[in-house]
């Protein structure tokens, strides 16, 4: 008996072991790194471990500089919870793909962690050097696909102080480019430290061939050392420094000949999904069901998502288009980007509906290879009599009672002949009076229409015809001045604002790509001569859809109060 108790209890503290493990995370302070940088790796747990972390194993790969420990409190969900970290300073010993071991703290652990190490930033030919102060710029590809998503780079090194620091933006004929966010941290390079400003930017190229990123230009005024302050003036001593970094080329390469789909998409990832209001397999005939599709793209613009309701559908079943949602959110790793798109739909006749699939093809700039985002097929069962009939009411059968024959006298027959006489004059009369009446209501309404045709052509309506005339004269001729000038006075008058920039926010992803497009000619340099015909073919789309969304919401209203 004892020996199998003390099996047991050997048993238990393995089993309460395992279930009780304390769970460790690893995670670095930015990556990739170079070489010759110091980063952090922070192990974190939710509570004590079994024991102190052994990192031994890291001096195979890495050299350790620098160790601390710390801890903070917290609450979640009214929980308190205690939080430990430890943070390890380290240089890598060699470049490329190296492992962070797994660290042990007693019986606990925390898992492995994949690291890319690049050569020297130094030695780097996008690295302007100074011992001081300099900038590093890098690309994630340098053969990206035409409109696909480059993530541009800029860290910038120092280790003085300075004042009226200003770096300029990046430029790039024929791109789209959007700022990212923004990183702060020090490192060490070949045992200096270093603060280093981090920026990131998403660059779309719009054309294939070689287009050049031209260097960024640092200025700044650096404060001499071992002269702080001038004790006259009490100001600082400054150097003017101007600091440029490389230029980076990129060979944008066209469509590939195996994308056969109409529509050119480039991301990361996709998804395509949907969501009903209701129960699409329990609809009944003259009630309103919503079907919400939604396309999310990482790497992506909303100007480069594709319309997603374009199927065709039987002719009993009704659908109505909200005005389609776009958006966009900037992170450290790119763009990602989404469009949703509301459709109403009302059945008219009860019976068996099939929604086509809806199939969008994009191209994955992971893997290379061309994949297709699906939504099956679906059959939708409406029951319920015919709208018609569910709206109409039926009259109800007249009813004639069969009632014993009398004799009637003569005297009686010319009595009931005088009787209807009066009657049928009384209806004729009565007939001419509502006759009368209708025509003046006629003659009402036709005065109303013709007040509110008064009403719809008032200034700004003629204003705003006036716009569209003249940006729809200067997208036939190309001309791109004239068509700038329609579109401000057109969208001063529609959403009052004063440029082309503020405009497009208020207008649906193409016609907005379409303004900026019509933007960049205008000032970029070397740019291809401008073509109208796209502008407003999409800004005729955007009104048409504008007002059908306001004509199909008034439709809807009486619809959703039966």
């Amino acid at each position: 008996m004892p020996l199998f108790i003390l099996f047991l209890s050997l048993w238990l503290a393995g089993f309460s072991t395992n279930v009780f493990a304390t769970d460790i995370t690893v995670s670095l302070d930015r990556s990739p790194v170079s070489i010759d940088e110091s980063f952090q790796i922070l192990f974190t747990a939710s509570e004590s471990p079994d024991a102190d972390p052994d990192f031994s194993p890291l001096e195979q790969d890495f050299t350790i500089q620098n160790q601390s420990q710390s801890s903070r409190t917290e609450f979640v969900n009214g929980k308190l919870n205690r939080i430990l970290q430890w943070a390890v300073t380290v240089m890598a010993n060699d470049s490329g793909n190296l492992i962070i071991p797994v660290i042990k703290f007693g019986n606990d652990a925390s898992p492995a962690l994949k690291i890319v190490v690049s050569p020297s930033s130094t030695a780097n030919k996008n690295t302007v050097h100074d011992d001081d102060l300099y900038l590093e710029v890098t690309t994630n590809t340098e053969k990206p696909l035409i409109q696909s998503q480059v993530l541009y780079t800029v860290k910038l090194f120092r280790r003085v102080n300075w004042t009226n620091a200003s770096l300029k933006e990046p430029e790039l004929n024929d791109a789209v480019i959007e700022k990212l966010a923004d990183e702060k941290y020090s490192t060490q390079i070949n045992g200096v430290t270093y603060e280093v400003i981090e920026q990131k930017y998403a660059i779309f190229p719009q054309k294939s061939g070689a287009i050049t990123i031209k260097p960024l230009v640092l200025t700044a005024d650096i404060v001499a050392r071992g002269q702080q302050t001038n004790s006259f003036f009490n100001s600082q001593i400054t150097q003017r420094r101007i600091v440029k970094s490389n230029s980076i080329t990129l060979n944008v390469q066209p469509i590939p000949a195996t994308f056969t789909d109409s529509h050119w998409l480039t991301a990361e990832n996709v998804e395509l999904t949907q969501t009903w209001s209701g129960d699409f397999s329990q609809m009944k005939v003259g009630e309103p069901l919503t079907r919400t599709l939604k396309l999310v793209a990482r790497g992506s613009t909303v100007g480069q998502l594709p319309e997603l309701n374009n199927m065709k559908i039987d002719a009993q079943l009704k659908a109505y288009n909200d005005q389609p949602i776009s958006h966009e959110d900037k992170t450290t790793t790119g763009i990602m980007a989404s469009r949703e798109e509301k459709i109403a739909l009302i059945p008219a006749k009860a019976g068996n509906y099939t929604l086509p699939e809806i199939k969008i093809s994009w191209f994955n700039t992971q893997s290379q290879k061309i994949e297709t985002a699906t939504l099956p097929e679906m059959t939708m069962i409406v029951t319920g009599e015919a709208a018609d009939s569910v709206l109409v009411a039926t009259p109800a059968p007249v009813v004639v009672e069969e009632k014993e024959q009398k004799t009637v006298s003569p005297a009686k027959i010319t009595e009931i002949k005088e009787s209807d006489f009066i009657w049928k004059i009384i209806a004729i009369f009565s007939t001419a009076a509502w006759l009368t009446t209708l025509g003046f209501w006629f003659l009402k309404q036709k005065i109303a229409s013709k007040k509110v045709v008064e009403i719809e052509e008032s200034p700004a309506e003629i204003s705003l015809k006036s716009c569209v005339k003249k940006l729809k004269n200067a997208c036939i001729t190309n001309d791109s001045p004239t068509a700038k000038t329609a579109l401000l006075e057109w969208g001063k008058l529609k959403f009052n604002e004063m440029s082309l920039g503020a405009i497009a926010t208020h207008c649906e992803a193409r016609l907005r790509d379409e303004i900026l497009r019509l933007n960049t000619s205008l000032y970029a340099k070397n740019a291809e001569p401008w073509q109208g015909k796209e502008l407003f073919k999409t800004f005729s789309e955007n009104n048409a859809r504008v007002k059908l969304a306001t004509q199909k919401s008034d439709v809807l209203k009486p619809l959703y109060k039966l």
